[in-house]
C-alpha cells in the first residue's frame, strides 16, 4: 500500500474526510494535497472559512510528520502552530504543499502554503511545530 493510499485510509471518518481533503504526493519531508472550496467549508460571509484553511494545511503537516519519525518514535503532538492569512477564496480548489523546516529527535518544525489553484494566488502560511512521542 502506497503512503497515499494508508493517509487515505487513515483519515476515513475523520475531520480530513469530512472536509474532503485529498493527497496527491508524499515522500519523506514533503507531502502536497487539496480540498475542494465547497459551501459547507466557507465562513457566514461566503469565503473560506480560516478554519478549513488551517485543517488543511495542519494534516499535511501533521502526515508529514507522521511519514519522518525517528527511528523508536511512536507519534507526535502539536505543540504550536502559526497561520498568515494572505487572502481568500469562494469556490475552486485549495492546494497545500507541506515541507519540513527541522527535523530532531525530540521536535519536528513544518512549514505549508496553502493556494488557490485557478488563480495561483497565495491563501496562506503555516508552522506548526510538533514534538515526538517515544
Amino acid at each position: 500500500m502506497s503512503d497515499i493510499d494508508t493517509m487515505n485510509t487513515r483519515q476515513k471518518g475523520t475531520l480530513p474526510d469530512h472536509l474532503g481533503i485529498e493527497w496527491d504526493s508524499a515522500e519523506p519531508g514533503r507531502i502536497a494535497g487539496h480540498m475542494q472550496v465547497l459551501p459547507h467549508l466557507l465562513a457566514p460571509n461566503g469565503f473560506l472559512h480560516a478554519a478549513s484553511v488551517i485543517a488543511l494545511a495542519d494534516t499535511a503537516c501533521g502526515y508529514g510528520c507522521l511519514m519522518s519519525l525517528p527511528e523508536g518514535a511512536k507519534s507526535f503532538t502539536t505543540i504550536e502552530l502559526k497561520s498568515n492569512f494572505l487572502g481568500t477564496a469562494r469556490t475552486g480548489v485549495v492546494d497545500t504543499v507541506a515541507t519540513v523546516a527541522h527535523s530532531g529527535r525530540t521536535t519536528q518544525l513544518w512549514d505549508a502554503e496553502v493556494i488557490h489553484r485557478d488563480s495561483g494566488k497565495r491563501i496562506a502560511l503555516f508552522r506548526c511545530t510538533q514534538m515526538i512521542l517515544y
